[in-house]
């Protein structure tokens, strides 16, 4: 998966300097100290997927570039077979899986999330991102963290929020939980 951080980071980092956007402009952007990002671009640390959403917005192009490094050219349909997404790491416990890719001018990201069950105790990192989003639990059960609230999510279950208040998700019963994210 480093290789693939080094990718990305590579990508993130042309793009910026295409825009004529410094270092420090792009961290203030993300809302993250400047090291954090330095680390994006050099590969060195994974960019969770909403900040990639971020970085995708901020230069104007689809999600699926900075992903593959392919221009998105798909405008009727794309078809994702299983588990043949793009792979996007954003914490240690989330594995994201990107449905949509290939299609260009998207109005919302489809994931499929799975989380492996936590190792450490406590709360699980939060994080915000511009929008909304759904989620919809395909396997398992999970705690969803908003805001000031704590949900219960089984199999079946979906939730649809505002993503800009702070989120995060946990497996419970230590299984894994596999769930259908769109943001929008």
């Amino acid at each position: 998966m480093q290789e693939k951080s080094k990718e990305i980071g590579s990508r993130v980092m042309e793009l910026r300097e295409l825009s004529d956007i410094t270092i420090d402009e792009m961290a203030q952007a993300l809302e993250i100290p400047v090291e954090n990002y330095q680390n994006y671009e050099s590969g060195e640390e994974e960019i969770p997927a909403s900040a990639l959403y971020e970085i995708a917005n901020k230069f104007k192009v689809d999600l699926g570039l900075l992903l593959t490094g392919e221009e998105t050219r798909m405008h009727i349909f794309t078809v994702t077979r299983k588990e043949k997404g793009a792979a996007v790491e954003r914490q240690k416990q989330y594995k994201y899986e990107n449905l949509a890719e290939k299609f260009i001018h998207k109005k919302a990201e489809p994931f499929i999330v799975t989380v492996e069950p936590k190792k450490e105790q406590g709360t699980p990192s939060k994080n915000t991102h511009p929008g909304q989003e759904f989620n919809y639990v395909l396997e398992g059960s999970m705690k969803l963290y908003i805001h000031n609230h704590e949900i219960i999510l089984n199999e079946g279950d979906s939730i649809f929020f505002d993503s800009t208040y702070e989120h995060a998700m946990e497996s419970l019963n230590n299984e894994k939980a596999k769930f259908l994210a769109i943001i929008m």
